[in-house]
């Protein structure tokens, strides 16, 4: 799908020097793909910004088999450029479980490493037409990159929605938990997971919401989720790291929850005819 809206207003450009690359950043996860049984890229989401061409990369991993339906989760990163924690995890991640595609064993994981490529390379919060994107989903957004997003969300109709990001106001990793029941029993785990490399935000309120134990169960409106009248409703998640530590923390915390969500979930999958 290519999408362009010529009715853009566009913040100014940064000088190119001073971008990141996304192609510098996904080349490992190009040369696994190409060699891989399990790793898929997909390139042609396709949009265009001031007459420059981006895409939304898209990987699908297909883990050995599990079971008769595979389970379908999409991972997120990036939807804030200048999150690059969520990002580089997401890669590393990925790298993990080719190493280890057990870890992945009766899934199809979809990850969306760069959801903002120009603001991913600009370094910024905002997208290049200056918008907040994880304010603009299921509201009729002319924005390509939520467009674009939103179209996978319908088609791809995934079980569970995971999404990083940081947060520079707070000293701990948190969770926002929203959608099926069954995430109260996800994000307990994925945050012991990631203590192991930061400290949990104990604070009774973050980012304005209540909170307990490190989880909020309320958030902004227009964030990226399943369709409104998606049902039944997927497990969704959002994992959200301290600005300040080390880069590496971040990633590990990241990968620990994201490894754990997935063990986690398998086990209920397996439990719940019993239930």
């Amino acid at each position: 799908m290519t999408i362009t809206d010529p009715t853009l207003k566009l913040t100014p450009l940064a000088p190119r020097q001073q971008r990141r690359s996304i192609a510098e950043l996904l080349a490992p996860l190009e040369q696994l793909a190409a060699n891989s049984p399990n790793l898929v890229a997909n390139h042609d989401a396709r949009f265009e910004v001031a007459g420059e061409s981006y895409e939304l990369p898209r990987y699908l991993f297909v883990g050995p088999r599990g079971g008769d339906t595979p389970i379908r989760i999409g991972i997120f990163a990036g939807v804030h450029g200048d999150e690059p924690e969520g990002v580089h995890a997401v890669v590393q991640f990925i790298k993990l479980l080719e190493t280890k595609p057990e870890l992945a064993a009766g899934y199809y994981l979809s990850f969306y490493p760069v959801c903002n490529p120009t603001a991913f390379e600009d370094h910024t919060r905002f997208s290049r037409a200056g918008k907040d994107l994880n304010r603009e989903f299921w509201k009729n957004s002319a924005e390509p990159e939520v467009r674009l997003l939103e179209a996978e969300l319908r088609s791809r109709s995934f079980q569970g929605i995971i999404a990083l990001h940081t947060d520079d106001t707070s000293s701990g990793f948190y969770g926002i938990v929203r959608g099926a029941t069954l995430t109260k029993h996800l994000i307990e785990p994925a945050l012991a997971a990631a203590e192991k490399f930061l400290p949990r935000d104990e604070r009774s309120v973050i980012d304005g919401f209540n909170a307990r134990n490190g989880v909020i169960r309320d958030c902004y409106d227009g964030v990226l989720s399943a369709p409104p009248k998606t049902r039944p409703r997927p497990f969704e998640i959002i994992l959200e790291t301290p600005a300040t530590p080390p880069e590496y923390r971040k990633e590990l915390a990241f990968v620990a929850a994201l490894q754990t969500i997935l063990l986690e979930y398998n086990k209920f999958i397996a439990y719940a005819p019993n239930l």
